[in-house]
């Protein structure tokens, strides 16, 4: 779980991108401030390149911040960019 934080939705301007995916709005993190917000999710432990590669395929909507989970893991997570 990711505290202080909840799901939202984020409309897609890339047509390239909609087309790609399927979807007109993809899905983002964002900050609430609330404790009682939580994102539920799975941790994968993936490589440097596989990292870079995740970097390359988020938009400019989104960025990667470290955070600290409920559970004491540190995990990298993407999250609302204009936040």
């Amino acid at each position: 779980m990711l505290p202080s934080y909840k799901m939202s939705y984020i409309k897609i301007e890339d047509d390239e991108v909609v087309a790609l995916s399927g979807k007109t709005h993809h899905p983002i993190v964002i900050a609430t401030g609330d404790e009682n917000d939580a994102v539920e999710g799975t941790v994968f432990e993936i490589t440097t390149e596989e990292l870079h590669h995740a970097d390359a395929y988020e938009l400019d909507s989104y960025k990667r911040i470290s955070v600290q989970l409920k559970s004491g893991i540190d995990a990298w997570v993407y999250v609302d960019a204009l936040q």
